[in-house]
């Protein structure tokens, strides 16, 4: 299984966005991951549509938006014509997530179904025929640079289970390190969001080293 390496913008620095996305790039990230807040369903506020629009045209990585909002819905199709590739949507992010699912589907991305560390799995496995990945929270939503809860571990296991052999992604979101980036992706993990240990340092070449190091403790 090859684990793809997806940088967080959110622990960039906000007045490089666009150099600071093409390091990355050429440091050797697989995806962009770029969460969005508004204030009210986590208590931090980030990027909107316009943002991402901008950062569009200074990479060629796939966009991986988190829409940590509520409701989601009136929003989904802005951030698909921002340039997002994957929109994950949170259970609790609205009334209907299995329609908010085939809205993103629709408008040609990538869906994706967010779990929170206290959110069970139960009722994903109504949702597997519509979703290309399932993001998993190792941290409560809402900033960066929180420390790994580990007993969510146990929960990418289950998530697994339930996915079997299909193409879904499992992706992990929050705490990611050299110290537990390879116990998850064992778990069943094989996208792996870091911001903190990518960022680190400030220049293209400390993200090279950084991506190397996640890689090589896989």
């Amino acid at each position: 299984m090859t684990v793809k390496i997806a940088p967080s913008v959110l622990s960039s620095d906000f007045a490089r966005l666009g150099e600071e996305l093409a390091a990355v790039e050429a440091a050797g990230g697989d995806w962009i991951h770029i969460d969005i807040m508004d204030g009210h369903f986590v208590p931090n506020i980030t990027f909107g549509p316009a943002v991402v629009k901008a950062m569009r045209p200074h990479s060629s990585l796939p966009f991986d938006v988190h829409l940590m909002i509520e409701p989601a819905d009136p929003f989904i199709a802005a951030f698909a014509e921002a340039g997002a590739d994957v929109i994950s949507v949170h259970k609790e992010g609205g009334p209907h997530v299995h329609r908010s699912l085939q809205v993103i589907r629709s408008l040609g991305k990538k869906a994706g179904v967010v779990l929170n560390p206290g959110t069970d799995v139960g009722g994903l496995e109504y949702m597997l025929d519509e979703i290309d990945l399932v993001l998993v929270m190792t941290v409560n939503p809402g900033f960066g640079g929180q420390a790994f809860i580990p007993a969510v571990v146990e929960k990418v296991k289950k998530v697994k289970a339930l996915t079997g052999d299909r193409p879904i992604h499992i992706e992990i979101d929050g705490g990611v390190s050299t110290a537990n980036a390879g116990l998850l992706a064992r778990a069943g993990a094989d996208v792996l969001v870091a911001g903190t240990s990518v960022f680190k340092g400030g220049t293209e070449a400390d993200y090279r080293r950084n991506i190397q190091a996640l890689r090589d403790s896989l």
